[in-house]
């Protein structure tokens, strides 16, 4: 992929005294007192500013927080708390500036933090007006926002199409190049793990995929529709079964190309979906009509593991079982710790599965986590993501 990367405006000098305008993707948890929970996304965001105050522009950056309604400020949807966050981790001061779509007063190795501009009327509709009006704050304008990549916004679209310069962050580009590499160019054997609690939500994805991987793992509830297509019984277990007729057609799609969508041969299940649910393995033949399917059981968990350490690329979206409750978490740890332990190129995204990753201290066994939830399944199906297609018209 052709993008302007800030990278390479830098090598070239081009930052000196210019006006910097980075769209970061700062939106993150906070509990009831407005603290923020856990910083990754700050902390992700850092390089790109860094850079920028490093190569003698005068930065200012902005994002959204939560989901505030246009035009009507709210202090619960102030960046406040993320001005001091960055304030600490770049150590120097972070001001936050309110009311600043009409003009910015930043200096050059000056940081401001513009308020959320989700806050702005026309954002979310990608208005021109708005974005005209951003595009004449900067020289260049800066996304570094994967995570909202796949909505065409006026800070992720908009702007990118008025400003005199537009580029992508490193973030940004490190995302891309991930992606890129897993998808386009994968070493193989190439494994996806799509798993989840309904097909419905990543049917498009799993269609998608079928075309390209070589092994399919599908795990939650996802994998109970595919045992229903498969002719087994699932008990009460969580499923779609007005989807079982496509699920059968992606396993067809595979089995065409010599690829599989392996079935799991036990299952761990309970008779109610609790933390002190008792647990049990049994044969997937063997599945009772009071019984609730809430994870692969050991054996297949030791086969998708045999595969997974043959792999050449791993793509993970989803654990596969409900690893929250520990007697239904081993059939996630087992393949988290293949990943670990595979020379396989991997790429995991997705709330839950960032969590399985965290839950089972493999952060650094992980060839790339992508900091992107919607963006990365859209990206996963073969969509074009707007904030991305933007930057590519832009640099040719």
């Amino acid at each position: 992929m052709k993008f302007n990367r800030l990278s390479d405006l830098i090598a070239q000098h081009q930052l000196q005294g210019k006006r910097v305008f980075i769209r970061a993707d700062l939106n993150v948890p906070q509990d009831a007192a407005g603290n923020i929970t856990e910083d990754t996304r700050v902390r992700a965001s850092v390089p790109a500013i860094r850079q920028a105050l490093d190569a003698g522009a005068a930065v200012m950056v902005t994002s959204h927080l939560g989901r505030p309604v246009e035009g009507e400020f709210k202090p619960e949807d102030s960046l406040a708390p993320i001005a001091k966050r960055l304030a600490e981790l770049l150590g120097q001061p972070v001001e936050l500036r309110q009311n600043w779509v009409d003009g910015v007063d930043v200096a050059p190795g000056q940081v401001v933090l513009l308020e959320n501009c989700r806050v702005n009327k026309g954002e979310k509709k990608n208005s021109d007006e708005l974005a005209q009006k951003i595009a004449k704050l900067c020289d260049i304008y800066v996304n570094d926002a994967f995570g909202t990549a796949h909505r065409a916004e006026a800070t992720t679209h908009g702007v990118a199409k008025f400003a005199p310069v537009a580029c992508a962050g490193p973030l940004l580009a490190a995302e891309l190049d991930a992606l890129g590499k897993a998808l386009n160019q994968p070493a193989r054997p190439l494994v996806a793990i799509v798993a989840g609690s309904k097909v419905s939500s990543k049917l498009t994805i799993l269609k998608a995929l079928a075309d390209k991987v070589d092994n399919l793992i599908v795990g939650g509830g996802i994998a109970n529709t595919f045992l229903l297509a498969s002719g087994l019984k699932i008990g009460k277990s969580l499923a779609e079964p007005d989807l079982v007729e496509e699920a059968k057609a992606i396993i067809e799609m595979m089995a065409k190309r010599g690829a599989s969508v392996p079935i799991p041969v036990d299952v761990v299940c309970a008779k109610e979906f609790s933390p002190t649910a008792a647990a049990q393995v049994k044969d997937v033949g063997d599945v009772a009509d009071d019984d609730l399917i809430l994870d692969i059981g050991p054996k297949t968990a030791a086969t998708l593991a045999a595969q997974i350490a043959q792999a050449g690329t791993v793509v993970w979206n989803g654990p596969v079982g409900v690893f929250e409750f520990d007697q239904f978490g081993e059939g996630t740890k087992t393949l988290a710790l293949a990943i670990a332990g595979s020379k396989a190129f991997s790429i995991a995204g997705g709330g839950d599965t960032l969590a399985a990753i965290a839950k089972y201290k493999i952060t650094d066994k992980i060839g790339y986590i992508s900091t992107g939830g919607g963006a990365f399944l859209e990206f996963l199906e073969g969509k074009t993501l707007p904030a991305v297609e933007i930057l590519l018209q832009r640099a040719s």
